[in-house]
């Protein structure tokens, strides 16, 4: 127990040193670094924002009752992670604290825009911990392709919550 506490220790310690233009996330007991988004993965996940904020943040034309937030630093059981989008239910979260600068509380929904470099990370990686930490509803969104997967939280297989394709 103590070596794994000392390893994720020295993981946060490498995460908090890395450049600015860096983004860091620790998923199943490995530091991954990021470059900052190209263009197109900057423009789909700023214009699904956009889409999202209006209906279902400020409720305006939609049914409201969520708060949306853009690259949000997850903090969930021994995983940092950096979703590009994710939503939380007013209901489980009401308002965002001022001082928060990470969220412990698992969001109802995820948004993972996959790029060259990251694809793989966010479909194969991060996928199970949003699952293991009941993440009700995940989306990959693809810019290239321009294609949209999405996903819900379907209980168990196994020990292990799985995703199904949401229909």
């Amino acid at each position: 127990m103590a070596d794994a506490a000392q390893q994720l220790g020295t993981l946060w310690d490498e995460l908090c040193a890395l450049p600015a233009n860096q983004v860091g996330e620790i998923v199943g007991g490995e530091l991954f670094a990021s470059p900052r988004p190209a263009g197109a993965h900057s423009r789909v996940a700023s214009k699904l924002g956009g889409r999202l904020d209006g209906p279902f943040d400020a409720g305006e034309g939609g049914p409201g009752g969520w708060i949306i937030l853009d690259e949000p630093e997850l903090h969930l059981s021994d995983a940092v992670l950096v979703p590009d989008s994710a939503g939380w239910r007013r209901e489980r979260l009401p308002h965002v604290p001022e001082e928060l600068s990470a969220f412990e509380l698992a969001p109802d929904w995820s948004c993972e825009v996959l790029s060259p470099s990251t694809g793989t990370l966010d479909r194969v990686r991060k996928m199970p911990v949003y699952a293991r930490e009941g993440v009700q509803f995940a989306w990959l969104l693809e810019p290239i392709q321009r294609t949209l997967e999405v996903f819900q939280l379907q209980g168990h297989s196994g020990a292990r919550l799985a995703f199904g394709r949401a229909t």
